[in-house]
C-alpha cells in the first residue's frame, strides 16, 4: 500500500522530479516505520521511479530528454504491433465500451478535471492493446504510467492540446471500427510521438529526435506523414525535420 502509495504520488507530479529528503524526514511525513518505507522507495528504484543518495537520502527520479524518448521508442514499438493484433479482435460490445470511455473523457476535460480524465484516458488505450496478452498489456502498462508523469507536466505546452488529443482519439477509433489495423497503428503512434516530441521540444528545444523517428518509420512508416502534417511550423515538427535530415543529436 505505502509502495502505491508513493508511485501514485509520483506519477500524478505531487511529487515533483528531483525532490530530495531523508528517509527519517519521509517516514515521519507519511507516519509509517522505515522499515515498509525502505521496501517500497527499494521497489520504486528498481522501477526506475527513484534514486538512491548516500546517508539514507532518496530522491525523485528526474524528468529527462534522454529518457521521454527512451519511453516513447519502447511504447510506440510494442504498442504498434499489440493494436495490429488486438485490432481485428474487437467487438461491437467493445466499440460501446471504447465510445463511452470516449464520452467520460469529454466530460471531465470540459470541466478541467484532468486527474478524473485520465482514468477512462488510461482505459480507453488499454482497450485497444488487449488482445496482445498479459506479458505485453503489463509492460505497456507501466510505460504508459511512466509517460504520465510527463503529460501532467507538459499537457498544456502545446495550444489546444485537448481538441487536438481528442480528434486523434476519434481517428483512432474509427480506423479499428473500419477493422484497419496498420491504419490504427499509425494513428496511434501519431498519437504518442506527438506527445512525445512536444514535451523535447518544451525540455530541449536544439535535441534532435533521432531514435524516435527511426522507431516510428519501423513500426508505423505512415505515422511519419500523420505527424509531419499535424506539427508543421511548430517547434515539435521543426525537431522532427532535423532528425529527418539526419542532424547530429545533441548533448542535453
Amino acid at each position: 500500500m505505502l509502495y502505491a502509495r508513493l508511485r501514485s504520488a509520483i506519477l500524478r507530479g505531487e511529487i515533483a522530479p528531483g525532490a530530495s529528503t531523508s528517509q527519517v524526514a519521509l517516514a515521519n511525513q507519511l507516519g509509517v516505520s522505515r522499515t515498509p518505507l525502505r521496501e517500497a522507495l527499494r521497489m520504486l528504484e528498481r522501477e526506475g521511479l527513484v534514486l538512491s543518495e548516500p546517508n539514507r537520502r532518496a530522491r525523485i527520479a528526474e524528468f529527462s530528454t534522454h529518457d521521454v524518448q527512451d519511453l516513447y521508442v519502447a511504447r510506440v514499438s510494442m504498442e504498434a504491433v499489440a493494436v495490429r493484433i488486438s485490432v481485428p479482435t474487437l467487438t461491437p460490445d467493445d466499440f460501446a465500451d471504447i465510445e463511452g470511455l470516449l464520452a467520460q473523457m469529454d466530460y471531465f476535460a470540459a470541466r478541467d478535471d484532468w486527474q478524473r480524465a485520465e482514468a477512462p484516458h488510461r482505459e480507453f488505450h488499454s482497450r485497444l492493446i488487449a488482445g496482445a496478452g498479459g506479458r505485453v498489456t503489463a509492460q505497456l502498462t507501466q510505460l504508459a504510467e511512466h509517460a504520465m508523469r510527463y503529460r501532467f507536466a507538459y499537457g498544456q505546452a502545446e495550444p489546444d492540446n485537448w481538441p487536438t488529443r481528442r480528434a486523434e482519439h476519434r481517428a483512432i477509433v474509427d480506423a479499428a471500427a473500419a477493422n484497419d489495423p496498420a491504419l490504427t497503428a499509425d494513428r496511434l503512434v501519431a498519437h504518442y510521438a506527438r506527445t512525445a516530441l512536444v514535451v523535447i521540444a518544451a525540455c530541449a528545444p536544439d535535441h534532435t529526435p533521432h531514435a524516435l523517428l527511426v522507431a516510428m518509420q519501423t513500426v508505423a512508416p505512415g505515422s511519419v506523414c500523420i505527424i509531419r502534417h499535424a506539427l508543421v511550423q511548430s517547434p515539435a515538427g521543426r525537431m522532427l525535420a532535423r532528425a529527418s535530415r539526419g542532424d547530429n543529436d545533441e548533448e542535453v
